[in-house]
């Protein structure tokens, strides 16, 4: 067992998948669409790096565009960097990495502002022209910049979507990326990826490439009911694990607390209303009327997400109720239709007039604040790869993340990352080695059982029963294709879903292994058996990696300190933990 920050060889599982007929060779393959991925991609193409962005849908597709709140910078008047650490902090339940969130808050707003600059237009006072601060969760300030009301995400994505194309960046869209690339040495050298139907190459290829870029975004689908879109498979995690890179705090996911309830059997994508509404002064109330988290915090409705959420829960528990209410019908319809009309466009749409009523909502899969461990310059522990924005866990968001931090991380950690390639040499890699494929892909229907694993089990409200259930049945699947494979030689045909699923699988093994393994209840991590904090013992984070030598083994090593161990990486001469 190698110990956290030594950095791993290949685990030698790669997906099944027809080997590359194309190819294309670059400096830097940006995997993803999102803020992450294409701010990455304008500074290392303006560096001067041969630059490919190879995306899962169209490139204005990712969780970026969805988005509704904001992006959090200490940009108003009295506001300053400290402050908006400290709100981090707080909100990450003692697992943030310090040096890491400072770096955010101090380099976060001249990032915005260099947004801006790309094109980026956030809403601006009447008054004063200034931008337009609010507030929301966990945050004391207002310091939430917001563009077209609730369209945020939108306007960044627009804004660099434009200026990729400007640039002429070469861009692969509707492209699965499958696994990475490497050499002799176990440096990286690309990826292979599979392109469907609309996309410019048909079927698998590869981009080879000295250094890649993961910004896949998330993996809310591993749960029935999520605000991601359904491209959030985990992909960039799973494909990290099978190149043997570490992965930690999985066990972190952010449950939205006001998600539109559509009913106890939605599933897929969930409206999601934003905090942003509960930071204009919409209220949290139950069927009757009252405001239940009055005096569960001291920002009531806008204490950090994980307070709010399990707040609903366990109102919901005790009333035997599905769901609560947000009331702002106090906003009047010019308010809703001025400031969140996309959120009354989406409410009316499902037969819900939050002017004239409150809005049904409950918890729901959101953001997870854990990943592919990286150090300050999203270096993982893979020479060659790089991670920024929801896929890496850089230790800015600790236990739980702070509200509208994600589009910053995003922002602030793609352009150390481009400033990383940029500072080095070009670097040179040997040919990827092919690796043949020795794990088993999951059939496509296994993605509703993962889901319905993982919602029973792994969801708000976790026990040791059941999330060893979920463990269980989880390991029941992989086993179970694993045996038709060394068996039969037989394994589900390769494709999109079968990838997606597979993918899916291998997250939820490690998600659940993690929540398993710790015994306490911290930030977005709720165990009902142990319903308490435990600094002495659990102010550590957990790392995991699969196995180089079995491939069913989940390495689950904790670290000694809050402190994430040193990642050593051979393309640069300097070392971050």
């Amino acid at each position: 067992m190698s110990t956290p920050g030594t950095g791993t060889a290949g685990t030698g599982i790669r997906l099944h998948a027809n080997a590359p007929g194309w190819a294309l060779d670059a400096d830097v393959v940006v995997v993803g669409s999102g803020v992450a991925g294409l701010t990455a991609a304008l500074r290392c193409a303006a560096a001067g790096r041969r630059t490919v962005v190879v995306t899962k849908a169209r490139l204005d597709d990712g969780s970026t565009r969805w988005a509704q709140g904001g992006i959090a910078a200490a940009l108003g008047e009295g506001d300053t960097p400290e402050q908006h650490l400290d709100d981090t902090l707080v909100a990450g339940a003692g697992l943030c990495d310090e040096a890491a969130v400072r770096l955010l808050v101090t380099e976060g707003p001249d990032a915005v502002r260099r947004l801006m600059a790309t094109g980026a237009v956030f809403d601006t006072s009447a008054e004063t022209g200034e931008i337009e601060l609010t507030r929301e969760g966990g945050h004391h300030r207002h310091r939430i910049a917001h563009a077209g009301g609730d369209a945020t995400g939108a306007e960044i994505s627009r804004a660099l979507v434009e200026a990729v194309q400007r640039a002429g960046i070469r861009t692969v869209e509707n492209a699965l990326v499958l696994d990475l690339l490497q050499d002799a040495e176990g440096r990286t050298a690309g990826v292979t990826l599979h392109v469907m139907g609309e996309g410019q190459h048909d079927g698998v290829g590869a981009v080879h490439a000295p250094a890649v870029i993961l910004a896949t975004g998330g993996m809310g689908q591993v749960f029935s009911a999520t605000t991601n879109p359904s491209v959030s498979t985990g992909d960039g995690v799973a494909l990290a694990l099978r190149a043997g890179a570490e992965v930690s705090d999985l066990e972190f996911v952010q449950f939205h607390p006001t998600v539109l309830f559509l009913g106890p059997d939605a599933e897929g994508q969930q409206p999601l209303v934003s905090e942003a509404v509960r930071g204009e002064g919409a209220y949290l109330v139950d069927a009757d009327g009252v405001r239940f988290m009055q005096g569960q915090h001291e920002l009531a409705e806008l204490a950090p997400r994980d307070i709010v959420a399990k707040g609903i829960m366990r109102r919901m528990q005790e009333q035997g109720a599905q769901h609560m209410y947000l009331d702002a019908r106090h906003f009047g319809a010019r308010m809703w239709e001025q400031r969140f009309p996309t959120i009354l466009a989406a409410c009316r749409s499902h037969g819900i007039d939050p002017v004239t009523e409150p809005i049904p909502v409950a918890p729901a899969a959101h953001y997870a604040s854990g990943g592919v461990r990286t150090d300050l310059h999203g270096r993982t522990t893979v020479p060659g790869l790089y991670a920024c924005g929801e896929v890496a866990c850089t230790g800015v968001h600790g236990a739980n993340r702070l509200a509208s931090n994600s589009l910053l991380e995003g922002l602030v950690f793609a352009e150390r990352i481009a400033a990383d390639i940029a500072g080095a040499a070009p670097a040179g890699s040997g040919p990827g080695i092919p690796v043949p494929a020795s794990g088993p892909l999951q059939p496509a229907e296994a993605r509703y059982e993962v889901q319905r694993i993982m919602t029973d089990g792994a969801g708000v409200l976790r026990s040791a029963e059941s999330l060893r259930t979920a463990a269980a049945a989880l390991e029941e699947l992989y086993a179970t294709a694993l045996t038709a494979l060394e068996t039969d030689g037989k394994t589900a045909v390769p494709g999109v879903e079968t990838w997606e699923a597979t993918n899916l699988l291998c997250v939820a093994r490690v998600l659940v292994a993690a929540a398993l393994r710790r015994e306490e209840t911290r930030g977005c991590h709720w165990r009902e058996d142990h319903p308490d904090r435990d600094d002495a013992a659990w102010r550590r984070h957990l790392v995991v990696r699969l196995s180089a030598t079995e491939r069913r083994a989940l390495v689950v090593t904790p670290t000694d300190s809050a402190g994430f161990p040193s990642v050593q990486h051979p393309l640069s001469q300097e070392q971050s933990s």
